[in-house]
């Protein structure tokens, strides 16, 4: 029921989120529905032209002591048979960093920046002197043997479908927010703190088309959190490949890389 409230599911972790979403959502409509006849009932057996004078014995009955012990325990259940072995499935377990496509993504007022390590599968080293918000935002040093493979990009994340994705966040200046909802993931970027996250897409960019019947239709980046006055712009996109197509994208950046000696950039 709750996926048709939802963004179309496209990570591997996505039905474990949505089953969790969809058991959560039955608990409150029970809860609702209890407290409101609660409180309908409590106002017919102790209307006033029943109870003239107050009764200070009050009511004996231990059966909202029994209902308080069945919420009790469904939120137990849900806490323990499904909150906490996803949150290890998420946090705990993240796949072999050999196994995966690792980025750097580096948030700032008002956009996101991909760092690539290359084929070398080696980040290169950034400086803070380097950084020009024009053509090195990320502050690379190409002078370093590990950063002349490395590619990186603005506002365009690029990864290959059926395969781990690790993406470390951090933020150059506020705290800010990495929202892709069909990968149900959200994790804030916070300035000083390299947080990773991890999903695995099943869905190309190019099949969420078809599927959606949107020809137009990009994963978007939404930073969920405000930052300021231009955080109504900052958004980035994520274009899922079929393998292939993601390697020969990454070897024309490489290319591009070595050939101007510079960063490439996409808007």
């Amino acid at each position: 029921m709750m996926d048709r409230w939802l963004p179309p599911n496209a990570a591997a972790h996505g039905a474990q989120i949505d089953g969790t979403l969809t058991w959560v959502h039955w608990l409150m409509l029970v809860l609702f529905i209890g407290w409101l006849a609660f409180f309908v009932i409590a106002l017919w057996r102790f209307r006033r032209s029943r109870n003239p004078v107050a009764n200070y014995t009050g009511v004996t009955s231990h059966a909202s002591t029994w209902l308080e012990g069945a919420v009790a325990l469904a939120e137990g259940i849900l806490l323990v048979g499904l909150a906490i072995p996803l949150w290890k499935d998420r946090v705990a377990d993240f796949p072999d960093e050999k196994d995966a496509v690792v980025v750097r993504l580096v948030a700032e007022q008002f956009a996101w920046n991909a760092h690539y390590p290359g084929p070398d599968g080696v980040f290169g080293r950034t400086s803070i002197d380097k950084i020009d918000l024009q053509s090195n935002p990320l502050g690379l040093d190409r002078d370093d043997p590990a950063a002349k493979d490395d590619v990186t990009t603005v506002n365009q994340l690029n990864l290959p479908v059926d395969k781990p994705a690790i993406v470390h966040l951090s933020s150059k200046d506020v705290i800010h927010s990495f929202n892709v909802p069909e990968f149900r993931i959200k994790q804030d970027a916070v300035p000083g703190i390299d947080i990773p996250v991890w999903w695995v897409p099943t869905v190309t960019t190019a099949k969420m088309r078809e599927k959606t019947g949107k020809p137009e239709f990009v994963y978007e980046i939404a930073c969920a959190q405000l930052c300021g006055l231009g955080h109504y712009r900052m958004r980035g996109f994520v274009t899922i490949q079929e393998p292939a197509e993601f390697q020969a994208w990454m070897d024309e950046q490489v290319a591009a890389a070595a050939t101007s000696g510079e960063d490439d950039f996409f808007n």
